[in-house]
């Protein structure tokens, strides 16, 4: 750990307590690896969010949108060539193309950036809550488009046939591949850039930085694995509805990241996993359980009831999140060398 510098050991222990959690769950019942292969899907998502919103100080309500956007892409470019009897305005090009999994998800994920790029050139010209607004407004118009697209997306009607090809190890893998991207990326000289704006807007402006360049490069970084978090979400349910890429599934992941700290990658891939734990353990209790031959029934609904009045707790004692903008590698550095022994002086002669 002290041949660590702080820079690489985050996104080192990060990669730790992922792979560990991935390598402990294969081991475990099936119910537990879907538990687990779907936390390391928010952790894609959630790394791809903060990858804007914590390096900008902008919060997104639309990244969900990418979401959308490279999930059905990827579903049109994978599904069998019998596709083309359930969605009967598919291009000629599409009715017979089929790609493996990963080109398709690259595909995807790609598209979702350039969309993010031609979105965000007059978008984040803007200043203040306008920008989270309108990315609201985004979400409302892909969900509604989706919705209505009925010939190419299926409409309100679930898109089935996917390949399931989303297990525990892919999951991981992109997780890893996320984390890596966010971390390489808030170390760049436009990472340090964006920040700045983040702070004040104003001074940056005074030294010339170009706050609208500098948004839109991580708004296209970040849909890139945000999209990428969407393919796997939907190569891992197997089918598509434009309802599981909405309210939900956005203030699901904005808790996630708050909870964890908007300002710190640790605090984005911990955060995820102590929702998922804290969500998963009030599932159990509505399903039921029996501790020393006592049998304990939660009421419908108390998941959401608990899970909002910890993360209100939460957000009471640690305005910040749970990591603030702290770095896990950083503190546990600082633990190390306050522990570790000063060597001795000796006396001058």
């Amino acid at each position: 750990m002290r041949g660590l510098k702080g820079d690489f050991a985050t996104p080192a222990i990060l990669a730790m307590v992922l792979g560990v959690a991935a390598l402990a769950a294969s081991f475990a019942a099936p119910a537990m690896q879907r538990v687990v292969t779907e936390a390391l899907i928010y952790v894609v998502i959630v790394v791809g969010l903060y990858s804007f919103s914590g390096n900008s100080g902008v919060m997104s309500f639309g990244h969900v949108s990418f979401m959308m956007v490279a999930a059905y892409i990827s579903a049109l470019l994978t599904m069998p060539p019998l596709k083309k009897h359930a969605l009967l305005a598919l291009p000629l090009a599409l009715e017979r193309f089929h790609l493996p999994t990963v080109p398709a998800g690259l595909i995807a994920s790609a598209a979702a950036a350039l969309i993010a790029l031609v979105i965000g050139w007059p978008v984040m010209r803007l200043r203040g809550v306008v920008p989270s607004m309108a990315t609201f407004a985004l979400l409302i118009i892909t969900h509604v488009v989706a919705q209505n697209w009925k010939g190419v997306t299926g409409g309100r009607q679930a898109l089935v046939g996917l390949p399931l090809d989303t297990t525990i190890w892919t999951a991981l893998i992109c997780a890893l591949a996320a984390v890596g991207i966010a971390a390489w990326y808030q170390q760049t000289r436009r990472g340090a850039l964006l920040r700045c704006t983040r702070e004040d807007e104003v001074a940056a402006e005074s030294i010339g930085i170009h706050i609208a360049r500098e948004r839109m490069v991580a708004l296209a970084i970040s849909a890139f694995i945000s999209g990428m978090g969407g393919v796997l979400f939907a190569h891992f349910l197997g089918t598509l509805n434009p309802n599981t890429f909405y309210l939900d599934t956005t203030f699901l992941t904005l808790a996630m990241l708050v909870v964890g700290g908007a300002r710190s990658l640790s605090g984005a891939v911990l955060g995820v996993l102590i929702i998922q734990a804290i969500s998963e353990t009030f599932r159990s209790l509505e399903d039921g359980v029996t501790v020393w031959g006592i049998d304990f029934t939660a009421r419908a609904g108390m998941q959401e009831v608990a899970l909002a009045l910890i993360m209100l707790i939460i957000l009471v004692f640690r305005p910040d999140g749970l990591f603030g903008g702290s770095e896990i590698g950083t503190v546990l550095g600082n633990f190390l060398r306050r522990r570790s022994p000063r060597p001795k002086s000796t006396p001058s002669s």
